[in-house]
């Protein structure tokens, strides 16, 4: 996840020599910038929950989108780095926020790889297939369930729809950004006779790929060669 001060490291290395050129630069929220020869690449890292909006309690760890979206600009602009790797390990959090993030990935100019460790759930499904390629680790998981909310909802049918076209705009994006078919992604988010307080499908590093939700299973060193990669055929 970045920050206003990583950000401020990432301009003021633009303008260090070549010779001094790429220094590392590790916040505390987690961001970095390595390289490989003359190319320099910046990791993000997704966490905890995707906070939107509303600010979450201060003991849970949050990826925030007025962070992250600003960021991602200046990464895509700046002519020093040549490509970005997305390191996931979220459970989920605000819809509106995951999917501004994920469609500003999607956007970029730039390569870009994802890996997903420990787990890529929820809303961290369409942050993971909005890179250009996507890993997953053999012994990480992702939840694909329906959206919903907690608190006091109106039992209306209008609540209803609109809880549906959420939905519709999540299905349409992870299908557009990845190779799984629309109706095995809503059997996946429908599936009723695996979670017991829930309904929704959990796939393991290896289920992922096979119904087409992630590219390949892969390790931090795949993800990062694939991306080394990319940058040199781009």
């Amino acid at each position: 996840m970045c920050t206003n001060d990583n950000e401020i490291s990432v301009e003021n290395e633009s303008q260090d020599s070549s010779s001094q050129r790429p220094r590392d630069s590790i916040t505390a929220m987690g961001s970095v910038i390595t390289h490989r020869g003359d190319n320099i690449i910046y990791c993000l890292t997704v966490v905890g929950q995707i906070e939107g909006h509303y600010i979450l309690p201060e003991n849970n760890k949050t990826t925030k989108y007025e962070h992250v979206i600003p960021s991602l600009l200046a990464i895509d602009e700046d002519e020093e780095i040549d490509g970005l790797l997305v390191l996931l390990n979220t459970s989920g959090g605000d819809v509106e926020a995951g999917l501004a993030i994920a469609e500003m990935i999607s956007g970029m100019k730039k390569p870009s790889v994802s890996l997903v460790l420990g787990g890529g759930h929820s809303i961290g499904i369409p942050l993971a297939v909005a890179c250009d390629r996507s890993f997953i680790v053999s012994t990480a998981s992702m939840t694909v369930h329906p959206v919903r909310t907690t608190g006091l909802t109106v039992g209306a049918p209008q609540t209803y729809r609109y809880f549906q076209k959420m939905q519709d705009r999540i299905t349409r994006f992870v299908v557009e950004n990845s190779s799984i078919t629309q109706e095995k992604y809503r059997e996946l988010v429908l599936n009723t006779g695996e979670l017991v307080t829930d309904i929704g499908t959990v796939l393991e590093g290896k289920e992922a790929v096979e119904c087409g939700l992630i590219d390949a299973v892969g390790t931090l060193s795949e993800a990062t060669d694939a991306l080394y990669e990319m940058i040199q055929n781009r």
